[in-house]
């Protein structure tokens, strides 16, 4: 493949909303190309701000026209720009150059390289984690963008040396003047499928919406690509059915290609012997929890053994996997309680969560603390599936609706009625109007072997910072049963 020449490229490159986590990521990588960075966002503030200013990124807090004097070559919009800014405005009036992110990751970072993209309503994060540690371990030296921290790199990017970019290739839209969805912009020759269901309510109107993109997703790989899809999940299979490359399979289906075998939960992980096409290549550990990551690495697998790393090679690679943050992150433990954060907000990923953690410690009482923040979960589209969802929780503390006047009228999840379905279950469950009411009734009933996991896209008043603080003063005074 044939890589672009950096002088026929624009130098000078303006970030319009570049506090986003992959703007950011991406600034930092053309930055590090050598490429002229700067950028301006509303509300520049740790730890983005810090993290730019590490970089030596020069940031515009507030958007104002004297913002693009001089005019940059180029300007790249992130997604949360609407017509109206006023940056946008004299952009356009004067013909400045722009694209959106998803493009510019394209013709800067994946262009003539072998892109691997992952994908699907759940698990994009993990896998490309664990995909990019496998290719960095076993010397591949790869690219990489995705929309966490993994432990292993200390950072969501790489400009990789390699002849592979990998990155979280998500469905929603690139920007204000293109709805397609981000990863029908990346150019992939491999791609990853691990789930399909309904989610982003505010540009989607329906599974079968969703069902089209991946389907258009699909038709992008070329036929000397590679398709690894989930064989578990009925829409997974539905929209990969035409695709013109090799497809292969994995999960717990006995139709699948790639297979756990003799699987074991403990509380260091999941342990389990891989089989392809029933011929059994070895025994995995993985410092991961729940069904869900069992597929997560099974893909991971399949996509290094195609790329022709040795099955050695990926067997040290997942065991020296070190997670991402906001992925059943340990925060902390105090007064024996561990404190865990998730980046969970579907009922499927929530569900699956607790299941996993179930599995890996049956002994422990957890307690579930919920914020509906999201696009999807403040609307009552999942009301009665949210429900289903904290099966595997004891206590379940839900917080205020995040921004109610986003959702339509009359469709704003109802926290009360899910608390009071939660406890007809039998669950200690309360729907509580602030962050410090919940700290304050969890508090007063926490005991010592238990575990808070709290579940948010955002950072959800850092009140798994506030536990730890108040649960070493209560430790010290010994009041925890």
């Amino acid at each position: 493949m044939e890589k672009p020449m950096r002088d026929q490229l624009p130098q000078r490159l303006y970030f319009l909303a570049i506090c986003g986590t992959a703007m950011a990521s991406l600034a930092a990588m053309l930055k590090q190309k050598g490429y002229h960075v700067y950028g301006s966002d509303s509300g520049v503030y740790p730890p983005m701000s810090d993290f730019l200013a590490e970089q030596k990124i020069p940031v515009c807090d507030g958007f104002r026209v004297a913002n693009l004097d001089p005019a940059p070559d180029l300007v790249i919009v992130g997604n949360v720009i609407s017509r109206g800014n006023i940056e946008i405005e004299e952009i356009l009036d004067r013909h400045i150059p722009y694209m959106s992110l998803p493009d510019a990751l394209r013709e800067f970072c994946i262009r003539g390289h072998r892109s691997i993209v992952v994908t699907g309503t759940h698990g994009k994060t993990t896998t490309t984690a664990l995909l990019a540690w496998l290719f960095e371990s076993a010397q591949r030296s790869p690219g990489f963008l995705l929309g966490g921290i993994p432990n292993n790199f200390g950072r969501g990017y790489q400009v990789g040396m390699g002849d592979d970019f990998i990155l979280e290739g998500d469905e929603y839209d690139s920007a204000y003047f293109d709805k397609a969805p981000k990863f029908l912009r990346y150019l992939p020759d491999i791609g990853i499928i691990n789930h399909v269901e309904f989610d982003h309510a505010d540009i989607y109107d329906s599974l079968d919406e969703i069902k089209l993109a991946f389907r258009r997703f699909v038709n992008l790989i070329p036929r000397n690509g590679l398709l690894v899809a989930c064989a578990d999940h009925e829409n997974v299979l539905e929209v990969s059915q035409k695709a013109f490359c090799p497809l292969q399979t994995f999960g717990f289906s006995e139709a699948a290609m790639w297979r756990p075998l003799q699987l074991q939960f403990t509380p260091a992980g999941a342990r389990f012997a891989v089989a392809k096409e029933g011929v059994v290549l070895g025994e995995v550990e993985a410092p991961l929890s729940g069904d869900h990551n069992v597929r997560n690495v099974l893909a991971a697998i399949a996509v290094a053994h195609h790329a022709g790393i040795s099955f050695a090679e990926i067997q040290e690679g997942i065991r020296t996997f070190t997670g991402i943050k906001r992925r059943m992150e340990l925060k902390g433990s105090a007064a024996g309680v561990d404190v865990y954060d998730d980046f969970g907000h579907h009922p499927t990923a929530v569900a699956e969560t607790l299941a996993g953690f179930r599995r890996r410690y049956p002994q422990k009482r957890i307690w579930a603390l919920f914020e509906p923040r999201c696009a999807t979960t403040r609307r009552s589209l999942f009301q009665q599936e949210l429900v289903t969802a904290f099966r595997d929780a004891d206590g379940v503390l839900i917080a205020p609706v995040d921004r109610p006047d986003k959702a339509p009228p009359g469709q704003v999840l109802s926290t009360e009625k899910l608390a009071d379905d939660l406890r007809r279950q039998g669950k200690d469950a309360e729907a509580l109007p602030t962050v410090e009411a919940i700290r304050t009734y969890l508090l007063s009933r926490l005991h010592s072997g238990d575990a808070v996991i709290t579940f948010s896209n955002g950072p959800f008043g850092y009140i798994h910072d506030q536990l730890l603080t108040a649960l070493e003063k209560q430790d010290q005074g010994s009041t925890l049963a």
